[in-house]
């Protein structure tokens, strides 16, 4: 039973003031999350915090640096993600000030600060204890945590069964605070992490905070709905616990992906009978050929930003790669399964691409993608690629070009050719040539377009307005 309880019409609340000349501590409840769905959520969040390029586990507090810092912008920001698990982490403080917005399991957190300063400590390593606080947050809860520079800081889990939390942190300045010179060279170099900025207690006071009993200290409760501790409170307790288990169970039974999508601007797209006199892929398969096409993407001035010609057809081909047409792929499924008896190539991209799969030593595109030849005009202008491969029944070859126009348009262009072996080659291409030219060029260019123009490809320049216009 609680000595003391107030009611909370906002946000329910604490603000703890600082034992040292530092800045209090501040704590917040937003909002209920259904029941059972902490767990949930946290186990959700780890997994994916797992994947990150920039994941660290170290500390009993696996975190990942979402952002880092854009200096030439004048922005020394930096987001972070962190979680802690059903053990809780040992005590530590950081350099700077830190505010994070976090979600409870479904067993509770308990939030441990001492704000006692590096003099006090000295003094009496005791003054650890006496400037130690806890705040008491509920199951499934959404809060926000805010304290300054030095404030030492523990994060628990209430229930053994379940994780303490899984947060989103916000380093308003990644260079503030009294940083070591190791520190603040990894941090102006993009290298830091929270392990890096982190710094746990000296030996003597980790001895005095072994002899300690840390649930008989002062406790303040936040909570939602019903008085921490009621019986209303110890039922709801109850049944996240129990909720949450089955929930974060279930949910192992599913992948914890995301996608990102991106809905592209329409370009007008044209299909021609041959490639230009000047193409790649007129020097390849010379003579009659079974079958040629030739489609062609045409941008609007400024899409690209000032990008080369061949810097925008590296950006194309990771689009075939990397954002193929699902449809086109369905198709390339079906026919892998039916020409698998028959000993043919088999790929998961359309064939025009197929090739850029390929591992065999060779020529290469960038450094990355194998290619039969390339072209790049001096000024860089105009680049084109060559790619194919032979199989038993045809000989393929498909270009790739990139041609920027004087006003700053540019035309993104896929041509194949295609020479038969014999009649079942000839059966194969007649067969499937009226979907290859009205459906699966068409869409591949599309589709390798579109990602060679997403926002975080394009140079800024394309959003800046053009000089010396009339």
């Amino acid at each position: 039973m609680l000595d003391t309880t107030r009611v909370s019409r906002s946000f329910p609340s604490v603000s703890l003031p600082s034992c040292g000349e530092g800045s209090p501590v501040e704590v917040a409840l937003i909002a209920q999350l259904g029941i059972g769905a902490g767990d949930q959520l946290v186990r959700d969040a780890g997994i994916r915090q797992a994947a990150h390029p920039r994941f660290v586990d170290a500390l009993d507090e696996p975190s990942a640096r979402l952002g880092g810092m854009h200096l030439a912008h004048d922005d020394a920001s930096s987001l972070y993600s962190f979680s802690v698990g059903q053990h809780g982490h040992p005590f530590h403080r950081h350099a700077g000030p830190r505010m994070f917005t976090a979600i409870a399991g479904s067993g509770g957190a308990q939030l441990r600060f001492s704000t006692a300063s590096d003099a006090q400590l000295q003094q009496d390593p005791a003054a650890f204890l006496h400037a130690l606080r806890c705040v008491d947050i509920p199951p499934d809860c959404l809060f926000t945590v805010r304290f300054g520079s030095g404030t030492w800081h523990q994060f628990v889990s209430r229930h053994p069964r379940h994780p303490a939390l899984f947060a989103l942190s916000c380093h308003a300045n990644e260079r503030s605070g009294a940083l070591t010179g190791a520190q603040r060279a990894r941090v102006d170099a993009g290298a830091a992490d929270i392990p890096t900025l982190t710094e746990t207690l000296p030996p003597v006071v980790q001895q005095v905070l072994a002899q300690t009993d840390l649930t008989r200290l002062p406790v303040v409760s936040l909570s939602l709905h019903a008085p921490a501790r009621s019986a209303l409170a110890g039922l709801c307790a109850r049944s996240r616990d129990l909720v949450g288990r089955v929930r974060s169970g279930l949910a192992r039974l599913r992948p914890a992906h995301g996608y990102v999508g991106r809905s592209a601007a329409a370009h007008p797209i044209h299909s021609a009978s041959a490639a230009p006199a000047d193409s790649l892929l007129q020097q390849a398969l010379a003579g009659d050929v079974d079958h040629e096409d030739y489609t062609t993407l045409t941008l609007p001035p400024r899409s690209i930003g000032s990008r080369s010609a061949a810097a925008v057809l590296e950006s194309v081909l990771d689009g075939f790669v990397h954002n193929p047409p699902p449809s086109v792929g369905r198709l390339m499924a079906l026919r892998n399964v039916l020409v698998a008896p028959l000993q043919l190539r088999t790929s998961p991209l359309g064939c025009p691409v197929s090739s850029l799969l390929s591992d065999a030593p060779g020529e290469r595109f960038a450094q990355r993608f194998p290619v039969h030849a390339q072209s790049r005009s001096p000024d860089d202008r105009s680049a084109e690629v060559l790619l194919g491969a032979d199989d038993r029944h045809l000989r393929f070859r498909s270009c790739v070009r990139v041609q920027l126009l004087d006003d700053g348009a540019a035309v993104v262009a896929l041509g194949t050719r295609v020479r038969t072996h014999n009649h079942f080659g000839r059966l194969y291409m007649a067969a499937i040539n009226r979907v290859h030219r009205r459906h699966v060029s068409p869409a591949m260019l599309r589709m390798a377009v579109a990602h060679a123009l997403a926002p975080e490809l394009v140079q800024a320049t394309a959003l800046q307005p053009a000089t010396g216009a009339a």
